[in-house]
């Protein structure tokens, strides 16, 4: 289970209202659509794909489609 990072009050507030993103990645799941897959999210390629995932909660496969994969 990871752990969201840590973002003022309002940004909070305001990220959970649109995307649930606390609660994704508390229960390790992808933000839902239109903004993620809403899939499971627990294998990641390395330690800064992790990190995102606690930033943003886009899985791998949404965040290598975001950034473009390596």
């Amino acid at each position: 289970m990871a752990e969201p990072s840590r973002k003022s009050p309002e940004i909070v507030k305001f990220l959970d209202k649109y995307t649930e993103r606390s609660r994704s990645i508390r229960t390790d799941v992808c933000i839902g659509p239109p903004f993620g897959c809403g899939r499971k999210a627990t294998e990641f390629r390395d330690a800064i794909s992790k990190k995102e995932f606690s930033i943003s909660g886009l899985c791998q496969c949404c965040q290598d489609l975001l950034f473009g994969e390596e």
